[in-house]
């Protein structure tokens, strides 16, 4: 049986940024549409009454992601990524604001239940607070960490590691330590290697002649031939092992007869 849908497959963005605009005129800052999407830069303050906006009068009713991006050359760094879903429309859209890391953006748990974990993502991987969110608390990273580790200026290697004390016979966190005495660095492209012997290598005979491509003279150098063959059409006198024929009742196999 066929299952008729209001939904359109496909919705074209034709029209669409023209028409959301004429109604978030007011709070908005740009509208463009790139990589095939409808992007629209809000106020930071006006982001919730741009969603609700959107999500009672236009029909976009789930909140599908929030994310984080971090520009450090911005005075404010971070964006905070709204997209938004119409289930009738069968279209997306996306929604963002800029803040930096002492402004707060206002909570959207008011409109979406499920944007109090996606909001703590934001906050625990980029540092970006919520205000009006009764649950700010890190949710990806573990107790006490310290940072944001998605943001760009994060060390690689964090700011403290953990290890097991013998000594004190439980898990220790510690400030993070790169001895540089017992490393080397030769900065040589892999591609064009190194000026020295790696370990293993000295084993070796050296390159590979290339030139001289390794080749079978006679058949008999790949074992094959006359003799070969006559070998083969004897046999061999090898015999597989004698077949016992061993019956095993229920009993034996731990169950009872």
């Amino acid at each position: 049986m066929a299952v008729l849908h209001s939904a359109p497959k496909y919705a074209s963005n034709d029209g669409v940024i023209a028409e959301l605009s004429e109604s978030i005129s007011v709070w908005m800052l740009s509208a463009e549409e790139k990589h095939g999407e409808c992007i629209f830069t809000v106020r930071r303050d006006d982001i919730a009454t741009v969603l609700q906006t959107l999500r009672d009068d236009h029909k976009y009713q789930q909140l599908m992601e929030i994310a984080g991006a971090d520009y450090p050359d911005r005075p404010e760094r971070f964006e905070c990524v709204y997209m938004l879903l119409s289930l009738t429309k069968n279209h997306r859209i996306i929604v963002k604001c800029s803040t930096d890391e002492n402004t707060p953006v206002p909570t959207v748990t008011t409109l979406w239940p499920n944007a109090g974990w996606l909001e703590r993502e934001v906050f625990d991987m980029y540092g970006v607070t919520f205000a009006g969110t009764k649950d700010l608390r890190r949710i990806l990273t573990d107790y006490g960490f310290e940072g944001h580790p998605f943001r760009k200026d994060f060390p690689m290697t964090g700011y403290t590691e953990l290890r097991y004390s013998e000594e004190e016979k439980r898990v220790v966190y510690e400030p993070v330590e790169l001895p540089q005495d017992m490393r080397t660095f030769d900065f040589l492209s892999p591609w064009e290697g190194s000026d020295y012997v790696l370990p293993g290598d000295e084993k070796a005979d050296g390159a590979p002649d290339v030139d001289k491509p390794k080749v079978t003279e006679t058949p008999a150098d790949t074992g094959a031939g006359e003799q070969a063959e006559e070998n083969a059409e004897e046999g061999t006198d090898a015999v597989p092992p004698n077949m016992i024929e061993v019956e095993i009742s229920d009993k034996e196999e731990g169950g009872e007869a």
